[in-house]
């Protein structure tokens, strides 16, 4: 059997697309493309979930509310941003694009629900972009008993990167493994830091336990034999309380020069201040998941010295670069979303969802997730102007593992350095 019929087989009756379920009317560009033999879509008698003659609905689970919110808002501009280009001239193969979204607060007890409403409710046919760590343990198991696909989440979580990968998993972004190992060699070779000196700040769940893990491998295998405990400060995620964290770190009797912070914006930008004039020398590297726009803001708030030398490892080039990527997605940005600063994260997910669309272009008319899926292990060598080339393949789900690095100025502008 083909894996077309397969997948057709393994949706029931109750999954199929609803006739009559509102979809958006096509623009006259979209009814051109219609008019064309070669891209008309091809309407089966069996139906896929989120899939109509006239558009492909996704979903995205995210924060849009919570100390976090930020994030998803971001994300989801940077992905609605590359679904409007796509749509702007016809759409894909005559269907427009169109993102659905659900809030969890950055709250893994909403998160199952938040994932329900979208396949219920909303009958998506995949997800993009979905952000977090700790939600993603309650998405991703979700996505995956209803064989759907689960592409370019905003977090570089080794739980979406098994070995070999999950059928239905693909991410755009290297993993905070290779985020935390590069600035680690960055403090350690590059700025001289010693192992005893690093400290890490971490969020109280699986996104800062990933975090202090990479770092304590990392500083291992730079300095073998190297056995001590890396000092850890912890911080309750959806709080910005780092009162214990600041404690732990003035009860230290060696001295600390570098912190690694795996945290979200807020409660980094609120450690930053709280110890930043006792420790004006120290050197606090952020990795991306941190909100770089939205970390800057915070701390500019404060003043210029809080913001002065903060490092923030980042997934995608620089935003205030020139390469190709860069002037794409800023005139995406600034056509669909005027006023709205170009932002890290954003950034990413306008990537993410530019690689969707071109994984769909190919995929053609007859769409369904398997032929998705086979097509994106077929993406060899894609050239979005980033830099580095993005593979996948069917033991390669991760597009890029390239890690830039990015530095904050007096007046919370970002700078690219060397990380080498």
């Amino acid at each position: 059997m083909s894996r077309l019929a397969e997948g057709l087989l393994s949706i029931g009756s109750d999954e199929a697309h609803a006739e009559g379920s509102p979809a958006t009317t096509p623009s006259s560009s979209t009814m051109v493309a219609a008019a064309d033999p070669s891209t008309m879509p091809d309407v089966s008698s069996v139906s896929i979930r989120g899939v109509s003659d006239k558009e492909i609905r996704f979903g995205i689970v995210a924060p849009f509310s919570g100390p976090a919110k930020e994030l998803g808002r971001q994300m989801k501009i940077g992905i609605e941003s590359a679904f409007d280009v796509a749509n702007d001239v016809g759409g894909v193969n005559g269907r427009q694009l169109q993102l659905s979204s659900a809030d969890d607060g950055y709250e893994p007890t909403r998160t199952g629900e938040a994932m329900k409403q979208l396949w219920d409710t909303d009958q998506i046919f995949g997800i993009i972009g979905n952000v977090g760590t700790p939600t993603a343990a309650v998405a991703l198991p979700f996505a995956l008993d209803h064989k759907m696909l689960f592409f370019g989440a905003f977090t570089g979580a080794n739980l979406l990167r098994q070995l070999p990968p999950d059928h239905y998993v693909f991410n755009y972004r290297a993993n905070y493994s290779e985020e935390t190992e590069a600035a680690v060699r960055y403090l350690m070779k590059v700025r001289g830091v010693q192992p005893n000196e690093i400290a890490v700040f971490a969020q109280q769940d699986s996104y800062g336990d990933a975090g202090y893990e990479v770092v304590a491998k990392a500083v291992r295998a730079l300095r073998g034999g190297y056995t001590e405990p890396i000092l850890r400060l912890n911080y309750k995620r959806n709080t910005v309380d780092v009162t214990d964290a600041v404690a732990q770190l003035r009860s230290r009797k060696s001295s600390i020069k570098a912190v690694v912070m795996v945290a979200t914006y807020r409660a980094a930008a609120n450690f930053i201040v709280k110890t930043r004039d006792r420790y004006p020398n120290m050197i606090y590297t952020n990795v991306s998941f941190v909100g770089s726009t939205a970390l800057s803001d915070e701390l500019v708030l404060q003043g210029e010295k809080f913001a002065d030398g903060v490092i923030v490892t980042q997934v995608v080039p620089a935003v205030s670069g020139y390469s190709r990527a860069v002037l794409d997605y800023k005139t995406a940005l600034a056509k669909y979303f005027p006023g709205e600063t170009p932002d890290y994260v954003s950034f990413e997910g306008y990537v993410a969802a530019k690689i969707l669309v071109e994984a769909l272009r190919r995929a053609g008319p007859q769409l369904d997730t398997e032929k998705l899926i086979d097509t994106l292990e077929g993406i060899h060598d894609l050239d979005m102007g980033l830099a580095t080339l993005l593979n996948f393949g069917p033991s390669e789900h991760q597009a890029s593992h390239k890690v830039w690095g990015t530095q904050l100025d007096k007046s919370g502008h970002f700078h690219a350095i060397d990380l080498e």
